[in-house]
């Protein structure tokens, strides 16, 4: 079955870096699209960044533009997202997806269980 297994997460002061990593199975991980997801306290799922199955191209939500890197793995079934100059704003439940076939970066079919990143100084 699929599982995704992220880590990584913890507690940051704002403008430092945190290095989140995802770990797939039960899936053939070079064929697909993965996102990475955050929920913060008393808000919605908010897509952040999503990279194609063969790393030619990635996306990011404005909000992380330019602070987050996503990138990918695929000798390894690993994802992961490079986060810098972090704000109390990145504050979230991060999730790793999987991007359901055929989906737009923001559908998923499956996810992890999270890692929680919390930036307060």
């Amino acid at each position: 079955q699929v599982q995704l297994v992220e880590y990584g997460g913890g507690l940051a002061q704002p403008g430092w870096s945190l290095r989140l990593s995802c770990t797939a199975s039960g899936f053939t991980f070079s064929r697909y699209a993965m996102s990475w997801a955050r929920r913060a306290p008393e808000k919605g799922l908010e897509w952040v960044s999503g990279i194609y199955n063969d790393d030619s191209d990635a996306f990011y939500a404005d909000s992380v533009k330019g602070r987050f890197t996503i990138s990918r793995d695929n000798a390894k079934n690993t994802l992961y997202l490079q986060m810098n100059s972090l704000k109390p704003e990145d504050t979230a439940l991060y999730y790793c997806a999987k991007v359901r076939p055929g989906g737009l970066l923001w559908e998923y079919d499956f996810w992890g269980q999270g890692t929680q990143v919390t930036v307060s100084s």
